[in-house]
């Protein structure tokens, strides 16, 4: 089962190193393939949810924006770009090339020599914004056959305005909600995977960036509850002191 990280120092370190793999690769994009892109770790930077499978290697979850390229509807010269960019960056460090699945390009394991020596990697998720505000993710469709192989943008259902929605969380004093939201639908969905494990099928865990969404939607949805529930309180306690008065 997931938990949170309870090790800040050792957070700290892998933000770090990661922050500056994740500048370099945004550099190396702009200067050498004219593609203006920006980082953001998954939950934003303060917001602690960074997870732990029990004691397995951790995930840093990352949205590259893509935020100017000569054609975003040409997925596999994008994400061809940006892997050999990010393997540049990656080979710089000493750390190896990254590896290509369907919905990311991820980081051989990393670990410090000195301190937490938990193994980690960088798992970059490509994305884009439509003018609605909804994010789409860059999709590689694997046939066996590279030539094959199909790119297109997926929608993140339920994304549009999620920056404002997580801002209205923290407003409240509800980001401790949050994060519990997020676990408990982190760990239903490794539940799923190992559910299905068990049957023999197949079941594609979810990224963290739709686990994020869909709890941020969810303690939005709750909060508005909430409130409607203490207007409609407010106003019996308001209508029924008027009867006393009466």
């Amino acid at each position: 089962m997931y938990h949170y990280l309870d090790d800040r120092e050792f957070e700290h370190r892998m933000r770090r190193l990661a922050g500056k793999i994740m500048q370099s690769l945004c550099h190396r994009l702009k200067v050498e393939y004219d593609i203006g892109a920006n980082f953001k770790l998954v939950g934003s930077g303060g917001s602690n949810l960074i997870l732990q499978n029990a004691d397995e290697p951790v995930d840093l979850d990352y949205n590259l924006e893509i935020l100017k390229c000569e054609d975003i509807n040409n997925g596999r010269k994008l994400k061809e770009d940006i892997r050999k960019a990010f393997n540049e960056v990656l080979n710089e460090h000493r750390f190896g090339d990254c590896q290509d699945s369907t919905s990311c390009l991820t980081s051989p394991r990393i670990y410090f020599t000195r301190g937490n020596k938990t193994e980690f990697s960088i798992d970059v998720c490509i994305t884009r914004q439509d003018e609605a505000g909804r994010y789409h993710r860059l999709i590689h469709k694997k046939t066996g056959c590279a030539d094959w192989d199909q790119y297109y943008w997926n929608i993140v259902p339920d994304s549009e305005r999620i920056g404002e929605k997580a801002d209205d969380i923290k407003a409240h004093g509800k980001w401790a909600q949050l994060r519990e939201e997020y676990l408990k639908i982190k760990n239903k969905y490794l539940s799923y995977s190992g559910y299905a494990a068990q049957l023999g099928d197949t079941y594609v865990n979810l990224p963290s960036f739709v686990c994020y969404i869909e709890a941020v939607n969810n303690v939005c949805n709750q909060i508005k509850q909430q409130i409607r529930l203490q207007n409609v309180c407010s106003w019996q306690q308001l209508h029924s002191g008027s009867r006393i008065m009466l």
